[in-house]
């Protein structure tokens, strides 16, 4: 079988139309209110976790770092597809332009890999904290926590770039319905009016592979910190547990369906919209509550933050 020629195809199909969550008119009034709640959750919790972490003085550590940048894509990534998901819930025919649907598929594909190394990062950075604390200065320094999340981006980008060019050199002709409410690789590959088998391979292996290998280099990383925390002392285990379930929560929600829609072929089942919703939208809402709740320094920096606002408010109106 030849590898399909990457040269765009002249498309019959110049917009696609989005089955969305639900075709039930009720439900779907129900989800505008709620996944509308949901956005502004994302974007405000998200929002507040980046500005407490630039004006704080105290949050300077890598972890904060990486959380602010953390935080940032989570903003970016929801925003690729809810404010299109919630403004299809009051539509009757959910459209999107050829080009739109590409630049989606580029925008989600681009963010969440993004996502994904930065959290990968972030586990590296826990490692060096627990299990090399006196070289943790030395090696976790501005420059390179910079490289890293450059690093991130980048390799964002490329991977996305892979699928873009994979998906657009493909020909539709029709039918132009995707039983989904946003556009990814698996649902175009149905409706591509050419034999897809050799790029939905390659799409498994690029997306599937980065989501697994990553995984699975988490896994191992937080089973060797688990082994090197047997001796500390108490205190110091409680510390750095506390520390770590933050980010082992945060990456149990983001890769477990991530891995679950990307590690298999293309298929048909129903429930993949269902569980994009985790990825794109309730990690991103919940990273926020996780990442506050469980740490007692961003609680104070959060307060002193809010304080030190509602201060200058009340000076400033005297």
């Amino acid at each position: 079988m030849d590898f399909p020629s990457m040269t765009f195809h002249t498309n019959n199909v110049t917009e696609f139309i989005l089955f969305g969550l639900t075709q039930n008119e009720e439900t779907q009034k129900i989800c505008f209110v709620l996944f509308l709640s949901f956005y502004l959750i994302i974007v405000l919790g998200n929002l507040l976790i980046v500005i407490t972490i630039i004006f704080s003085t105290h949050l300077t550590s890598p972890m904060y770092y990486f959380l602010s940048y953390l935080s940032f894509v989570d903003i970016c990534y929801s925003s690729v597809t809810a404010p299109k998901m919630i403004a299809d819930f009051l539509l009757e025919r959910k459209t999107i332009s050829f080009i739109g649907c590409i630049a989606q598929l580029f925008g989600v594909h681009f963010l969440g890999c993004t996502e994904i190394f930065i959290l990968t990062v972030m586990a590296y950075d826990r490692y060096i904290a627990i299990c090399k604390p006196l070289h943790y200065t030395t090696i976790m320094t501005r420059r390179i926590c910079g490289q890293m999340v450059a690093a991130s981006w980048v390799g964002g980008f490329l991977h996305s770039l892979v699928q873009t060019l994979l998906t657009t050199q493909l020909p539709f002709c029709g039918p132009n319905e995707i039983d989904h409410y946003f556009c990814d690789v698996h649902p175009l590959l149905k409706l591509a009016c050419t034999d897809t088998y050799i790029v939905g391979v390659i799409v498994v292996a690029n997306s599937g592979m980065i989501a697994l290998s990553c995984f699975l280099i988490l896994v191992v990383s937080y089973i060797v910190i688990l082994a090197s925390l047997r001796s500390h002392s108490s205190e110091g285990r409680r510390k750095a547990l506390s520390t770590c379930a933050s980010h082992v929560t945060v990456v149990i929600l983001f890769f477990g369906p991530c891995t679950f829609t990307y590690i298999r072929p293309s298929s048909n089942f129903s429930e993949d919209k269902t569980v994009a919703l985790f990825y794109t939208v309730i990690t991103p809402m919940l990273n926020p509550l996780i990442y506050t709740l469980r740490n007692s320094e961003m609680k104070n920096a959060i307060k002193k933050l809010w304080s030190r606002k509602m201060f200058s408010t009340e000076k400033t109106n005297m």
